[in-house]
Order: structure tokens, then sequence, then C-alpha cells
């Protein structure tokens, strides 16, 4: 009776969720990523336990600073194509009112899915799995980020891990080349599976970052780790004199980066895969063998055709029409991930950088100071800085050797001028806010 009791609560919420959601549509407004997943939670703690029995295959949790989005969303699209049914909460919404929003609003009362993939803030993993318990746990990398959010990385390696110490049974995959990821283990010392790159090419841009590498200190015994190949930021094959290295990897990889185009070839036992992806850069060549691997731990080697068809996440390696002109969007909030993504950054096209500061942002923007910003020293047009903290983008563009900068505080103004002055493509640089209100401007 007790059980009955819960599952028709549970009916009865799902409703409620759909009536708000209908009414404020009514209303002309949205409902957000996680306004009804708020609701849910005030009303009911447990709703995300509810959960737990509408899936029939397995649940797949993705974390780490960089790439989560993608990678879950990659791997949401091959499990698709495969004929699958999937939730997955694919707005990045990755709190967990985000999650509970998209279980609310995707759940039937009698439908059960074969899969979820849910991409989980790092530190919200453990609250998520106080709840809801997944199979599969994918951690992408930690890097310095939101400083005022999570502390140093040793406070964000520690959240993670409490997380996974309440999930013994839990199978991770592991970022090999990131010297932070690979001490993640569980409790009954379940085998993390590692993936990594043996080698990594850039065939067509021979990038001189002018930023100096950073240096990242041993685990075990706290001395300057050494590298043989250092691919960005502290991924790569490290060592230390101590005995600290890099393990074998499950599955090695290398990549050849194109401007448009890349390719991955996979080694995992005797079996070889070839990829080719339309995502761009080195930290998507992470993205696309983080979710390869996963999807072939499930069962499926057929990926090709996906990742053909598969388009870029909100905001990332995001292309879109606005008011009539091509415009690339690729988000930018910490150091490492801004390099990477200014690294690709076409110098003929108009350039718009937005910086926000609110609470999704994070309130710090020292990462500014730190982020290579100097790669936009031969832009060919003047770059127009927005946002809340334009003024200070454009004195960091100033110090890195840019010229020729507007700042437009106002973001509307900003996109409104940078569609009337340019004559060709436009990249725009994001923090997350003010990537939601981009994604407001009509076309």
């Amino acid at each position: 009776m007790k059980f009955i009791t819960k599952l028709l609560r549970f009916y009865i919420l799902l409703i409620i969720a759909r009536l708000i959601k209908i009414a404020i549509n009514m209303r002309g407004q949205s409902s957000g990523t996680s306004f009804i997943g708020m609701i849910m939670l005030k009303i009911s703690p447990n709703f995300l336990r509810y959960t737990d029995n509408y899936f029939k295959k397995s649940k797949i949790a993705v974390t780490g600073t960089n790439g989560k989005t993608t990678t879950a969303g990659i791997l949401s699209h091959i499990l698709e194509e495969q004929k699958n049914t999937v939730i997955h909460n694919e707005k990045g919404a990755n709190m967990l009112s985000g999650i509970a929003n998209t279980m609310a609003l995707s759940i039937y009362p009698f439908k059960r899915f074969d899969y979820a993939v849910l991409e989980s803030d790092e530190a919200y993993l453990s609250k998520l799995y106080d709840y809801l318990e997944t199979d599969y746990l994918i951690v992408t990398n930690l890097f310095r980020d939101q400083l005022d959010r999570y502390g140093e990385l040793n406070s964000t390696a520690k959240k993670i891990q409490e997380a996974i110490d309440k999930n013994p049974d839990l199978q991770l995959i592991l970022n090999a080349d990131d010297p932070i990821v690979v001490n993640f283990h569980t409790k009954d010392n379940v085998k993390p599976i590692y993936f990594g790159f043996d080698n990594i090419e850039l065939m067509e841009k021979n990038i001189d970052s002018k930023a100096p590498m950073e240096l990242f200190n041993c685990v075990q015994c706290g001395e300057v780790l050494k590298y043989s190949k250092r691919f960005y930021a502290q991924q790569g094959h490290y060592y230390c004199d101590c005995g600290y290295k890099r393990p074998t990897c499950d599955y090695a990889a290398n990549a050849k980066i194109y401007n448009d185009y890349s390719i991955i070839n996979i080694s995992h036992g005797e079996n070889e895969y070839e990829l080719k992806t339309y995502l761009t850069g080195v930290y998507n060549a992470y993205n696309v063998l983080a979710s390869a691997v996963t999807a072939i731990e499930l069962g499926y080697e057929d990926l090709q055709d996906a990742l053909y068809s598969y388009k870029s996440v909100f905001g990332r390696c995001e292309t879109k029409i606005i008011k009539g002109h091509k415009a690339l969007i690729q988000l930018i909030k910490n150091p490492t991930g801004a390099s990477e993504v200014l690294k690709t950054v076409d110098l003929e096209s108009d350039i718009l950088i937005v910086i926000n500061d609110n609470y999704a942002d994070g309130r710090d923007v020292s990462w500014l100071w730190d982020a290579d910003f100097e790669l936009l020293n031969d832009s060919k047009k003047r770059i127009i800085t927005s946002g809340s903290r334009a003024y200070d983008m454009a004195t960091r563009l100033k110090y890195a050797g840019v010229n020729d900068i507007k700042v437009i505080p106002n973001i509307n103004t900003a996109i409104h001028t940078i569609t009337r002055e340019a004559e060709g493509d436009i990249t725009i640089l994001p923090t997350y806010t003010a990537l939601l209100e981009i994604n407001k401007i009509k076309k």
C-alpha cells in the first residue's frame, strides 16, 4: 500500500510538471531548464529517487570541468541513432534542479526508457548520487574553473570522489591523460576504463601559444610532473621520478586535427576504429573519444553515421544565422577551455567577446588573465567586447596586444553593431549567461 501511495504521488508530480509547463507556455514565456525541476524538488525532495525504475539498460553520468555537455550530447545521439530511447539533459542544466526538470518533462507513467545520459556539475554529482545512482561515470578532465564556487582543483576532485564513494559498483571511464582524473577509484576497486591519446597532430594550424605552461605536481610525492608529450594544460604523457605515471590505456587513440574536421583512430585490444568528426580542436577530439569509448563499452561499434549527423549542442561550436550572418558560437568559461577555443578562431572573421559575471558564470573573472588572448593579436578586424565585464575584457585584450577594440556593454546593441558592420562570418565567444541572452535574439 505504501509503495502504491508513493507511485501515485510520483504520477501526480509528473502531471503537475506538465500543467506548469502548459500554463507558462500559454503566457508566451519559457519555463527555462530548471524552474519546473526546482518545484518538483520543493514538493518532493525524493523526486529523483522515483525515476530510477524507468530505465531498462544503463544510466550514464558525465562530469568534469570542460566537455561534459558535448560528450553527453554525442553519446546520447549515438544511442538514439541505434534506435534506443534516451533521457538526456541536453540543454546543459546540470545541477539537481536541471536534472529533475528533464526527468519531470520526459518521463511518462507507463513508459520505460533504454538509457539515461546525465551531465552533472562537479559540485552536484554527490547530491545526485544521494537520489539516483548511475552505472557509468565519465570524467572528462579537471581544470581551474569558477574558483569562487569550487576552490582549487583538489577541492573539486574531493567532491567527485565523495560522489563515487556513494556508488561502489560504479564503472568509471577516465581520461588517462589527465593526472588528476586518473586518481578516482571506487571503494570496491572496480577497475576503471582508461582512454587517452598516443599522439595528436595539428595538420593545418601550428599554434604557438604565448601563455606559459602551468606546472602540475605529482599526487604521490608532490614534485613537479614531467612530460614526454603534452597536448594541452596538464593533459599528456606525464611521469614522475617517484614512479607515478600515466596508466596504460584500455582505449588508445591517435588524432589528426584539421581546420574543419578531425580524424580519430582508436585501438582497443585487437579492434581498430577510424572516426571522422566535424567538431574541431583538440578539446573536441577528447570529447569524441570519451563518448565513443562509452558507446563501445555499451555494445555499439557502428559510430560513424551518428558522428556525421551529430549537431553541436547549444553554444559548443554551434553555428547559427544571426541577422543574416553565419555566426560560430563557442562558450568560454575558464582559462584552459578558453585558450583551446582561441586556437580555433578564424582571425578573418568579425569577433565579439561577451563576458558576464553572474553566478552561473562565476563572479571571479581573473581567469581572463590566464587565458591565451594573445592568440587574437593578428585579428584582421576590430574586436567588440560586451557584457557586464566588457571593460575588463577590453583591458585584457589591450594588454594582449590587440589594438582595435570597441566596448559595447549592452549585448543586444553589440549584436546589432557587429551584424551591421560585418561583411562575412562572425565569431562569438560568450560566457554561459551571455550565451543564454544571445540565444534569445531573433535570427
